[in-house]
């Protein structure tokens, strides 16, 4: 088991951020804290909670905050969901499993990545509570209905499909760091790399003990688990397209959540598409860099759905303020990865465990202060945003439709 460093005096996600960078090699903590290109959407999704100021009632008796909802028909302690980060064994052994405990014990959903290090039967077993798989199609058609068919078994109640990763996005540190060496299989090209590693050695002690070199047990191959290495090569060859939802609706009967939408235009394709929800996201600012913050496209993509499925945000929740005025601005609920990533770099599944503690804290007391008795009751009364934004919900006419590419 990996020394872990005590998370249980943070008091807020930028101390778990420091105790992570502490615990991990630099190239597992850069793979978490970084973005894409010179990362200005990165640091935009965080400062445009800026933006956004509150409008409390004063002289109001609030005893309680209830922060319980509804996300897809699941009852949910708090409307923060754990979503999917890959290959979180390189931040604690058996990460994912972690966290998922850590999730279920708090009553509120975690999202499984394909791009997992650990089988996700490991990780449905390990939580009490919902369980989703988000789902690239790394290998192809016959691969994904695999994949889909063991989390239908293992009883995964939602399919998560990101649509904005066509390429890799250009993750400087990722490449400066040698992630893909020093994961993959070449002892030579890791060679240049490795000091990294040595320079925390109790890491790399449990990293070996939990199975060493990573591999994706949930994209099976002809030839076995795809190799980290294959990562960039697989993405590329899978990129999703519209027409997918039709066999992908075939193929699974529960709920579709459509995560990477922009847009008002793609929010409505998703809604054409059958979608029960969609994920407002620009992958954590990991793709295409100089997009807008997700925050800031919200209320054009709630206004374009119009209520007809629920909309979910990630992309810069570092405190339960943050998570407050994306509820506000519409969104059901909100998706975190790196605040709780940090958690899990910095102690495991009691570091998770603080980071969904300190965001259900942050969160309840922003209610009290507001003097609003319930999430649900959270609207766009409750806060003031620039002129323009306001402009953007206005609802736009549906693009003319064009090919979309093959569907596979």
């Amino acid at each position: 088991m990996s020394r872990s460093i005590d998370s249980s005096r943070a008091l807020n996600i930028a101390d778990l951020r420091l105790l992570a960078k502490r615990r991990l090699p630099r190239a597992a903590f850069d793979y978490i804290d970084g973005g894409a290109d010179a990362e200005v959407t990165l640091r935009e999704n965080c400062r445009v909670f800026e933006d956004v100021t509150f409008r409390p009632r004063s002289a109001v008796v609030t005893p309680r905050a209830d922060l319980g909802t509804t996300v897809l028909g699941q009852g949910l302690a708090l409307p923060v969901l754990l979503g999917p980060v890959g290959s979180c064994r390189m931040f604690y052994p058996r990460g994912e499993a972690v966290a998922a405990r850590a999730a279920g014990a708090a009553g509120t959903a975690y999202v499984l990545s394909t791009l997992s290090g650990t089988r996700l039967e490991e990780v449905k077993a390990a939580t009490t509570g919902p369980c989703w798989y988000q789902l690239y199609l790394c290998g192809g058609r016959q691969t994904a209905l695999s994949a889909i068919a063991r989390a239908r078994e293992a009883g995964f109640s939602a399919l998560v499909v990101t649509i904005d990763t066509p390429v890799p996005g250009m993750r400087e540190k990722d490449l400066r760091n040698g992630v893909k060496e020093l994961l993959g299989s070449s002892r030579f090209a890791a060679f240049p790399y490795v000091w990294q590693f040595l320079a925390r050695p109790r890491w790399l002690a449990a990293f070996l003990a939990d199975g060493g070199l990573m591999k994706f047990p949930n994209v099976v191959l002809p030839d076995g688990p795809m190799p980290y290495a294959d990562v960039g090569v697989a993405l590329s060859e899978s990129v999703v397209c519209w027409d997918d939802l039709r066999w992908l609706r075939e193929v699974w009967d529960g709920p579709i959540v459509i995560k990477g939408v922009h847009t008002a235009d793609d929010a409505r394709r998703a809604v054409d598409a059958g979608a029960s929800a969609l994920v407002v996201s620009n992958h954590g600012g990991r793709q295409l860099d100089g997009v807008a913050a997700t925050l800031r496209v919200l209320p054009e993509v709630v206004a374009a759905v119009g209520g007809r499925i629920e909309v979910l945000m990630d992309g810069g929740i570092r405190r339960g303020s943050d998570v407050a005025k994306a509820l506000a601005l519409g969104a059901r609920a909100v998706l975190v990865g790196r605040a709780y990533a940090y958690g899990l770099g910095a102690g495991g599944e009691a570091g998770v465990a603080r980071a969904i503690e300190i965001l259900r804290a942050d969160l309840e007391r922003t209610l009290k202060l507001l003097g609003c008795p319930s999430v649900r009751d959270l609207d766009a009364s409750h806060v003031d945003v620039p002129p323009h934004w306001r402009a953007a919900t206005v609802a736009q006419p549906p693009p003319p439709t064009g090919h979309d590419g093959p569907a596979r």
